[in-house]
């Protein structure tokens, strides 16, 4: 099965949704709010400061999507792009299309001057695990915390 892997556009957003709805349920157990997720995939996709995502099709119809956020260090003096939201719809799953968009996406990246990719995934995803690592990536030394009870 080929991947190609391009860009999203506005006319994917309803699939990107929807991967989202099915991955948090998925890997979180958790439910979104479908309106406040599609008004932030709108956001992003009118935004490419806000992120980029690219999608990866098979035959012609949406297989996976992941998105890119960008996280400046001085430290390094560079960008370091964040993959988030990966999602393979289960029928495409073992195909190579993560592989693919990762790919796409490592290349980007390095066209772009960014400096790494990062990551971050749910603790017990194991075979998400291996699978990043069967591409190069590795655990790091830090821990993500978080406060997502800032808004007013």
């Amino acid at each position: 099965m080929q991947t190609t892997v391009r860009p999203a556009t506005i006319h994917d957003a309803q699939a990107i949704v929807d991967f989202n709805l099915a991955m948090a349920l998925e890997t979180e157990n958790l439910r979104l709010d479908p309106q406040i997720l599609w008004a932030g995939v709108r956001a992003a996709l009118a935004d490419p400061l806000k992120a980029t995502y690219f999608v990866g099709e098979c035959d012609g119809k949406l297989a996976g999507v992941l998105m890119i956020t960008h996280e400046w260090s001085d430290w390094r003096n560079g960008d370091i792009w964040w993959i988030q939201s990966v999602y393979v719809h289960p029928d495409f799953r073992r195909h190579g299309v993560f592989k693919a968009m990762y790919q796409h996406t490592e290349q980007a990246a390095k066209q772009s001057g960014a400096i790494g990719l990062r990551l971050y995934v749910v603790d017990h995803n194991q075979a998400a695990q291996k699978t990043y690592e069967r591409l190069g990536m590795h655990l790091s030394e830090y821990v993500v915390m978080e406060n997502l009870a800032i808004q007013t």
